[in-house]
């Protein structure tokens, strides 16, 4: 039984989900798990080799690494030496060149290093979308072209050679409520209680939406951190009457059950590398209604995606809205069928993650 190293260095709950799958779904390796708490973003990024220095499982053999993109995986090879040798995948669930800054970001170049040398140190990159693998490439070549001298000419080209995209899987239980009738539509925004993620946008909607006469609901859900954007806060004071769930969803029944009681997941997203919420609630039943923008256009057609205004002006943000409250009153006249989404699931991606995993660890010397 092949022998994988599993490292995860900044352990949210999507990278749980993610490893929790492999292991699951791929039991015919022998796994070893090693991660850190999805908190100090900037320590655990480039700090994680140091965080690790001593466990004992970097002492051991193994077949095959597979690294997050947060793990400096250039650095723990060379602090392990017998890892050097190991073939590694690195997996991009995001890419460091592509998130937006917030005015509370220190900005560093340090986070986008670690990712272009662990990929330069890795047999194999695997990014979640096509968007976050052409996003990763175009910053990796920005960067480039701010540094003075002395650079790898084939540097990109022997980077993308070594890709592929291969997507988070969602998991095949989830399933729409059958016989399902729609009464007041209820709108379903997921996503983690963060600027990246639009909630002024997701405010102005429902500034629209309440005096457009539509009659509707609003689950409100997601991780959620100690300094939250203030647009939460006046969502849930101006729209109490609206809203159902509110909030983190620790149980994954009750979180199930919100995305089933939906009807329509509206995505307000200004960084998204795959969508997998997206894709969970249309698998339990939901139309989707997101960005022309990001990855998205690669999961649905423009039939379920609105016009694009980006921009921090008040102006782009309102046009957005305006765009996205024209399809929600198309939607609430009639919805449209849902989207398959059978191709994210595990039963379809479960063979190439098998194949890939098979290939590189085969290579072990």
């Amino acid at each position: 039984m092949k022998r994988i190293l599993l490292l995860s260095a900044y352990h949210t709950t999507s990278h749980k989900a993610w490893c929790d799958g492999l292991m699951s779904q791929l039991a015919d390796f022998d796994w070893t798990l090693l991660s850190l708490p999805d908190r100090y973003f900037r320590w655990r990024i480039r700090g994680n080799p140091l965080s690790w220095h001593e466990s004992p499982q970097l002492a051991q053999s193994y077949d095959l690494i597979v690294a997050t993109s947060m793990v400096d995986l250039a650095t723990l090879k060379g602090l392990h030496p017998h890892l050097a040798v190991t073939p590694s995948l690195l997996y991009f669930h995001e890419n460091q060149f592509e998130f937006p800054t917030s005015k509370e970001q220190h900005n560093s170049v340090d986070p986008q290093m670690v990712n272009l040398y662990s990929a330069m140190a890795a047999d194999k990159l695997a990014f979640n979308s096509q968007w976050n693998q052409d996003s990763f490439f175009s910053g990796v070549e920005r960067l480039l072209k701010k540094l003075p001298d002395q650079l790898p000419q084939q540097l990109l080209p022997t980077l993308l050679a070594k890709s592929t995209v291969l997507p988070v899987a969602i998991a095949d239980d989830l399933q729409p409520l059958p016989h399902k009738q729609l009464q007041t539509l209820t709108l379903l925004w997921a996503a983690r209680w963060e600027y990246d993620k639009g909630p002024e946008r997701l405010l102005a909607l429902l500034e629209l939406l309440e005096v457009s006469g539509i009659d509707y609901r609003l689950n409100l859900i997601g991780p959620q951190f100690r300094q939250l954007p203030a647009a939460f806060a006046q969502i849930q004071q101006r729209f109490q009457h609206r809203l159902l769930a509110v909030g983190y969803q620790a149980n994954r029944a009750d979180y199930i059950t919100v995305l089933q009681s939906s009807d329509v997941f509206i995505s307000t997203a200004l960084h998204e590398f795959q969508g997998l919420s997206a894709l969970e609630a249309v698998a339990c039943g939901c139309i989707p209604l997101v960005p022309n923008r990001l990855s998205y256009p690669e999961l649905f057609t423009a039939d379920y995606c609105y016009a694009s205004h980006l921009g921090s002006q008040l102006e782009s943000v309102v046009q957005e809205a305006q765009a996205l409250l024209a399809k929600i009153i198309a939607f609430n006249k009639e919805l449209p069928p849902k989207p398959a989404v059978q191709a994210w699931q595990w039963q379809q991606l479960q063979p190439r993650y098998q194949t890939l995993l098979a290939e590189l660890s085969h290579k072990a010397r």
